[in-house]
């Protein structure tokens, strides 16, 4: 630990603003319920600031130091935008081309009555970002306060997106309604980390996450150069930063085989890594060029699971989730209009799933109902009493949370999974692939299998539908049967 200090406030926001080189560590505090920001040096051990002074109206929100002209630009909490020298705290006159702040466009964030969420500045200290609540980037030129682009983020624009005919920003529509149903919750979830948007080291491209994925754009064409992590769609990846150097060891020398060296040709000096955190998920997500250096290492996965589960959790499968499961059923058989359908369930993996499914059986709930979706090499989807994909609830009456078990994946065809609106929304539907599809790993509950009948569900398949992936003629549930255990 290089420092502690001992605050007579509640600190606020807390920026680095110092050069390598510098003497003085420099560290500027702001008063979380006063307009002061204070500057220490940390190397000294001391708790008395080196200066301090009221820089805003306001409490400062977010400081971020441009160390290329020595300024820290800084915004408070009704989104004022604010130049400061960290050893002086007055305006630096020298390092900017404007006097007054109406000569720029730093009022931008006032006039469209949003704030500030975070600020990056470009390597070569000529812009900086700033992100916002009203999901909006902003790209400002540092030296003169005006304003170079604004991306709209917004959850109409994402929506027009996916409407139009652009390959790059569509996706499947359970996926995307999945994705904005995220996107709701994390606007009402005030402790979320704010994401913001980083400079490459070259400064010509911005860097952010978004609905879609994490978006490359380039600032000179004003175009997305490409979409990271589009198929990652159980992430919504907020906060993010860029690495952009040597991956090699220079301080170890020795002297490497054939084979070795025979590798280190093949593998780039430099291996540029984004590194990010996502929405509710206790991990940190890499994003490299480099492919794993054993090929058999793919098979096995790329992510590492270490995470410690809580303790509620634990204790919720250990005890409960055992004696629910003992009592419930673990076959059923679906008659339909087309034939017979035998499943088998998994109570000890999902318990609270197949007691909403098996009790909606006893009571008859599917009986009648449609085949409302049927997509041929994928699956067939059914458990709506509105008969339109927008329906059905649980036994409880609300939604109830996912149960996603390792062993349990969609990596075969036949398998029996909960169709949801987005995580932790499972109500009655439910869903039969035909093929195997792992991109719904970890996104829809597994909690059966298809043992006979097989040749029904391809059947179903098989039938025309329309735009809508509607079957022409009604394929029904006739009843459900629970046979003894």
């Amino acid at each position: 630990m290089m420092v502690m200090l001992s605050l007579p406030y509640l600190p606020g926001s807390v920026e680095w603003v110092y050069e390598q080189g510098d003497v003085k560590a420099k560290l500027a505090i702001s008063d979380r319920n006063s307009s002061f920001v204070h500057i220490y040096d940390a190397r000294a051990g001391t708790n008395e600031p080196i200066i301090s002074r009221e820089i805003h109206m306001g409490p400062v929100k977010v400081m971020k130091f441009n160390p290329v002209y020595d300024s820290v630009i800084s915004a408070d909490m009704k989104g004022i935008i604010e130049y400061w020298s960290p050893s002086t705290l007055q305006f630096p006159e020298d390092e900017v081309n404007f006097k007054l702040k109406t000569d720029t466009n730093l009022f931008e964030i006032v006039k469209c009555k949003t704030s500030v969420s975070a600020i990056e500045v470009s390597p070569d200290g000529k812009q900086f970002s700033i992100t916002s609540p009203d999901r909006r980037i902003r790209v400002f030129w540092f030296r003169t306060g005006k304003l170079r682009r604004v991306y709209d983020e917004s959850l109409e624009v994402a929506q027009d997106l996916q409407r139009s005919d652009a390959p790059l920003y569509r996706l499947e529509a359970i996926d995307f309604g999945r994705r904005m149903a995220v996107e709701k919750e994390f606007e009402k979830t005030e402790t979320a980390p704010q994401p913001n948007a980083v400079f490459d080291e070259s400064s010509n491209f911005l860097i952010y996450a978004t609905l879609l994925g994490i978006k490359v754009v380039n600032l000179h064409t004003n175009k997305v150069a490409r979409i990271l992590g589009k198929v990652e769609n159980n992430d919504r990846f907020l906060r993010i930063a860029l690495y952009q150097g040597d991956r090699s060891n220079k301080k170890v020398r020795k002297i490497p085989t054939a084979a070795a060296n025979a590798n280190e040709s093949k593998e780039p000096l430099t291996d540029p890594t984004l590194l990010c955190c996502a929405f509710k998920k206790h991990r940190i997500y890499l994003f490299s060029r480099r492919e794993p250096e054993e090929p058999e290492d793919a098979t096995k996965g790329r992510d590492v699971f270490n995470e410690k589960p809580p303790a509620d959790e634990l204790l919720a499968v250990s005890e409960l989730g055992k004696a629910a499961a003992s009592s419930l059923p673990e076959n059923v058989i679906m008659h339909t209009t087309m034939g017979d359908v035998h499943m088998r369930l998994y109570p000890e993996e999902c318990p609270k799933t197949v007691e909403n499914f098996t009790t909606h059986c006893r009571n008859g709930y599917y009986d009648n109902l449609i085949f409302h979706r049927v997509i041929k090499g994928f699956m067939i989807q059914t458990g709506d009493p509105l008969g339109d994909g927008t329906g059905g609830q649980s036994i409880w009456g609300r939604e109830f949370e996912d149960e996603f078990h390792k062993s349990l994946r969609h990596d075969r065809p036949f398998t029996v999974s909960m169709a949801n609106a987005g995580p932790n929304t499972n109500g009655s539907q439910f869903f039969i692939t035909t093929v195997a599809t792992p991109w719904l790993d970890s996104k829809h509950t597994v909690f059966g299998r298809v043992i006979k009948g097989m040749d029904v569900v391809q059947g179903i398949e098989k039938v025309k539908t329309d735009k809508g992936d509607r079957p022409y003629q009604d394929v029904k549930i006739l009843s459900v049967t629970i046979p003894k255990n």
